[in-house]
């Protein structure tokens, strides 16, 4: 499956390099959390102008974490904690070096199931549970990554693997608020302390 942009920020530049370069998608997710998703997805276009033109896991994994530091905290930052999202990028493109030949897309290429393809993706540094999951699910049904049982090691709520329009976003940012309202709503009230 050829996919010519994801539509995941409100600019087509950097939808379009979310598909055409894996490590510019696998950085966007790493990225999405405690910041809205298009600032997540939207930060690997101008991570790769600051560094030159190029987003390469070898060079981002070679340089000193204190550069890539800078090029997060430049105006505008690329996400709401660019000290602490600066090394973890760092730490994922080490991890691309010595486990997938520097390759993100190395990392779904040649799965033969779902289960394989998660763990693959949960041994990413920065990917914990829900991450891998939702990460698989983007895999699956953006760019047609369907290896046997991938679906059953997906995430099974929206999320920005159900993105197909920019316009998508407000919805299922919407189902996560009503969602996180009912799960608030469920809880038990705690007794007082006398």
């Amino acid at each position: 499956m050829v996919v010519e942009s994801l539509e995941f920020t409100p600019d087509e530049e950097a939808n379009r390099l979310l598909a055409a370069e894996p490590l510019a998608m696998t950085i966007g997710m790493l990225l999405d959390q405690q910041v809205p998703m298009e600032w997540a997805f939207g930060a690997p276009k101008l991570l790769k102008e600051r560094l030159g033109g190029r987003l390469d896991a070898n060079a981002i994994a070679s340089m000193p974490v204190e550069e890539l530091q800078a090029a997060f905290s430049a105006k505008p930052a690329l996400h709401r904690f660019p000290g602490s999202m600066a090394k973890r990028t760092h730490e994922l493109c080490r991890h691309l070096v010595e486990h997938h030949g520097g390759s993100a897309a190395a990392v779904w290429e040649g799965v033969e199931t779902g289960d394989e393809l998660l763990a693959r993706v949960r041994a990413l540094p920065g990917f914990g549970a829900d991450k891998s999951r939702i990460f698989v699910g983007l895999l699956g049904k953006r760019l047609g990554v369907q290896p046997k049982g991938w679906e059953t090691v997906a995430a099974d709520w929206a999320s920005i693997a159900d993105v197909d329009s920019f316009e998508r976003i407000a919805e299922i940012r919407e189902k996560k608020r009503a969602a996180k309202g009912l799960a608030t709503s469920t809880k038990k009230p705690r007794m007082p302390k006398l």
